[in-house]
């Protein structure tokens, strides 16, 4: 049998899993249905929005499922309707053994790391931000537990100095999809070998990569300048690092997103968060063994802006620092 020749359920939800469900639908997989969350309030008005996984699928004609549980009778039944093969996960959540288990070929996901490393929700981020120099992606079989299936296959992809985890997230979609089909003809055809991942030596030293919350992304200005500029790197363009402006004299304080930074060369020290600006092209942060450039930013309730266009219109910048 081939990959072609299956009925393929697909379960995803953002962008990241469109790239791969365009690439099955493109080069003419059979692909029965689509699972993906429910529409969701957004913005001031609270209007319904739909998953771009849902959105693609309606485009392209193909039934589309969104349960609210998983387990829920009318869903399991509606699934076992479409007789799929063989499921592909790509972000979407987790599934109970009575979903992944219904496919006589099973179920796989695609996962944004070089598992068994960086297991969890949020892996480009934490690969970046621990200053790693190479992720990517891996298919995997699933079981009763997050992330620690049987690996089917791997491709890995450098992460360069300049790469923010958006940069990362875009090359790796991409990647992705094409490992996705690689995926499904070798599961068709019965030519892939699933490999425990207590098998492969770095699952002894695994890094997790749990969800990112807030306090996750404040900048501790005390850390050295490459710890700092990986933690703006692994968060940027979301969720973003983020640091207080103090006013030195008022207190006066105003919450700012930070994007990109870069080292500066210089002999001079300064108190963590402490600025130097020519209050019109640069903007400077002193860490705690060096100081960064900062170029792109974003105040609260502003647009995001690079450095000069953030000095012509914030007065007095050295008046403030950083904390």
């Amino acid at each position: 049998m081939t990959g072609k020749e299956l009925r393929i359920v697909f379960m995803g939800t953002p962008d990241f899993a469109v790239a791969s469900l365009q690439a099955l639908v493109e080069n003419s997989y059979n692909v029965v249905g689509v699972v993906t969350a429910p529409d969701k309030p957004a913005g001031r008005g609270k209007k319904l929005t739909e998953s771009a996984v849902k959105k693609y699928a309606v485009e392209k004609n193909i039934k589309v499922l969104q349960p609210e549980k998983l387990k829920h009778p009318d869903f399991l039944e509606e699934l076992k309707a479409l007789q799929p093969d063989l499921q592909v996960v790509v972000a979407f959540r987790m599934l109970p053994e009575v979903v992944w288990a219904m496919p006589p070929l099973g179920t796989f996901n695609l996962h944004g790391s070089l598992l068994p490393q960086y297991r969890g929700a949020a892996p480009l981020n934490w690969a970046v931000i621990n200053g790693e120099t190479k992720t990517g992606v891996t298919t995997f079989l699933l079981d009763q537990k997050i992330d620690t299936g049987k690996i089917l296959f791997r491709k890995e992809v450098k992460i360069e100095k300049s790469d923010t985890v958006g940069d990362i997230h875009d090359r790796l979609m991409e990647v992705g999809a094409k490992l996705v089909l690689k995926t499904v003809d070798a599961l068709a055809n019965g030519k892939v070998k699933p490999i425990p991942q207590s098998e492969l030596e770095s699952d002894k030293n695994s890094r997790p990569a749990p969800k990112i919350f807030k306090i996750d992304c404040k900048i501790n200005w005390t850390k050295d300048v490459e710890t700092v500029r990986n933690l703006i790197r692994g968060l940027s363009p979301h969720p973003a690092a983020w640091a207080n402006l103090v006013h030195k004299d008022t207190g006066r304080t105003i919450p700012c997103k930070i994007f990109f930074a870069q080292p500066v060369i210089s002999a001079e020290t300064a108190t963590p968060g402490t600025i130097d600006s020519d209050d019109q092209s640069f903007l400077n942060v002193a860490c705690g063994n060096g100081w960064l450039e900062i170029t792109d930013m974003q105040l609260s309730g502003k647009k995001r802006m690079n450095a000069a266009d953030f000095l012509r219109g914030f007065r007095n910048i050295m008046d403030y620092h950083f904390e």
